[in-house]
């Protein structure tokens, strides 16, 4: 009898403190506007997909806001972050929640001017 392992972190605990998202490549260059058309796009349609919109429109905001003003955000709503990143996120009734990367960050490979 005993603790087996008790120390070990679990992956599939929630997380308490939110990070950036790793650097990432898009599979192509991307311009801002591009980049930009994708996200919105995404959040437009994401409700349609399940989960309630009032989650969706805080990872919005946590995705658009500095780090420290999305914790508090995500930690307000009631968001339960299962990769520090904010790439996969359940609501208190279970709803999954998942946000691709180009919400999150700029890939590397953003085509900056003109």
């Amino acid at each position: 009898m005993g603790c087996n392992g008790s120390t070990s972190a679990k992956t599939d605990e929630p997380i308490k403190k939110i990070t950036k998202p790793k650097a990432w490549k898009y599979s192509e260059p991307i311009t801002g506007e591009q980049l930009k058309r994708m996200r919105d796009e995404f959040w437009d349609t994401a409700p349609h997909y399940g989960g309630r919109k009032e989650i969706w429109d805080a990872l919005r905001a946590a995705a658009e806001a500095e780090l420290s003003l999305a914790q508090t955000i995500v930690d307000s709503a009631g968001i339960i972050v299962q990769k520090a990143d904010l790439t996969v996120c359940y609501d208190e009734r279970g709803a999954k929640y998942e946000l691709p990367k180009y919400v999150l960050s700029d890939p590397t490979n953003l085509v900056r001017g003109s």
